[in-house]
């Protein structure tokens, strides 16, 4: 398909700078889609009562890095100051080796050492630049290993902020609790999986109590998640491999609640790619581990889930066609023009949609 199909017009103050307080209190869309979708105006808190006893949610247990590194590259030939650089980690090859997008990427080479923080700062870290790709790709060795490594980039790192938020205003403290789910427990993400950012322990209590319960899986977002769709059709557009886990239990779980006359909803569409990519033809559930490139687009014929809550996206991107997919393009240009004209915030630190082409039976 064309990806300019996809694209559309989202005036600047619809982009959230800060998430919902609580975060429950985010806006909620829900769509249910057909040939006119019917779209409701609710609140995230209202989940447990649109969804019904016996449905599940499935929540990506992943963890941010602080994985943003300001340095500065030396080299033994050079004199002055260096060049300032900005790497961002984004998967880890080894204890001690990671693969970075680094900017400016063009000013760097093979066998550059680079300081991040500076040398008078309390922490410092050094690592060399081993291998250089594509789009300022490079692999960095660094001098420290294990949970060293792991410490000191918690220490100096920065919370890996959207372009678009981080264009606004730079990253702080508050970032570092707002920019993880209250699900966050296996580290190796550079973006959230923002569905999950609006779930409280209030709101998961309440759901169990409606007889709603929540599975967990893991997806470790990459940098990819931020790089726009450049290819004019989205048939010459590669998407970048991310490592996911679904357990034997998870998997056993779920596919128990297909078989009792229950949903599957997913929270993000990073828990939606990693389910399809583990599922069956037969529509069934196996356990999974490794990385997936999976790139949905209208016209995929979707295995496992019954239904999706998730953020609204950025215009072209793989996210924004993973939902025109799942619920139709026409329903979901609607539902998006409804979601600006009626100011729902957008992106990471915005609003929700709750997507249910599934009705029970």
């Amino acid at each position: 398909m064309r990806v300019d199909l996809f694209d559309f017009e989202l005036p600047p103050e619809c982009i959230a700078l800060r998430p919902a307080a609580p975060r429950d209190a985010a806006r909620l869309l829900v769509v249910r889609p057909g040939a006119e979708p019917e779209l409701t105006d609710a609140q995230v808190r209202d989940l447990p009562d649109l969804l019904a006893p016996g449905d599940a949610l499935v929540v990506n247990d992943t963890r941010v890095v602080p994985a943003r590194l300001d340095g500065i590259r030396r080299r033994a030939t050079s004199q002055g100051e260096g060049v300032q650089v900005e790497a961002m980690l984004h998967k880890r090859l080894g204890t001690d080796l990671w693969l970075a997008l680094a900017r400016p990427g063009k000013r760097l080479a093979v066998g550059d050492v680079i300081e991040f923080a500076p040398p008078q700062g309390v922490q410092r870290l050094v690592a060399s630049v081993e291998a250089k790709g594509e789009g300022g790709e490079v692999r960095l060795r660094f001098a420290l290993a294990g949970v060293a490594l792991d410490a000191a980039i918690a220490a100096i790192g920065h919370i890996p902020l959207p372009p678009y938020i981080a264009a606004k205003r730079p990253d702080d403290a508050r970032d570092r609790a707002d920019y993880q789910t209250m699900f966050a427990s296996q580290e190796g993400s550079v973006a959230a999986p923002t569905a999950g950012l609006h779930f409280t322990p209030e709101l998961v209590r309440r759901l169990e109590e409606r007889g709603i319960a929540t599975h967990r899986v893991t997806l470790h977002v990459g940098a990819g998640t931020f790089l726009p769709v450049k290819a004019d059709d989205t048939g010459n557009h590669r998407m970048h491999a991310e490592w996911g886990e679904v357990s034997l239990e998870t998997a056993d779980a779920l596919n128990a609640v297909k078989a009792r006359g229950g949903r599957v909803v997913t929270v993000g569409t990073t828990a939606t790619r990693l389910l399809e990519s583990a599922a069956a033809e037969d529509g069934t559930l196996a356990p999974w581990r490794g990385e997936t490139d999976i790139f949905i687009t209208p016209g995929y014929r979707f295995r496992f889930i019954d239904g999706m809550l998730t953020n609204f996206h950025l215009p072209r991107s793989t996210l924004v066609m993973l939902v025109a997919a799942f619920i139709g393009h026409g329903p979901q240009k609607r539902a998006y023009a409804h979601a600006i004209r009626t100011g729902y915030r957008f992106y990471s630190y915005g609003d929700a949609c709750l997507l249910l082409p599934q009705a029970r039976s």
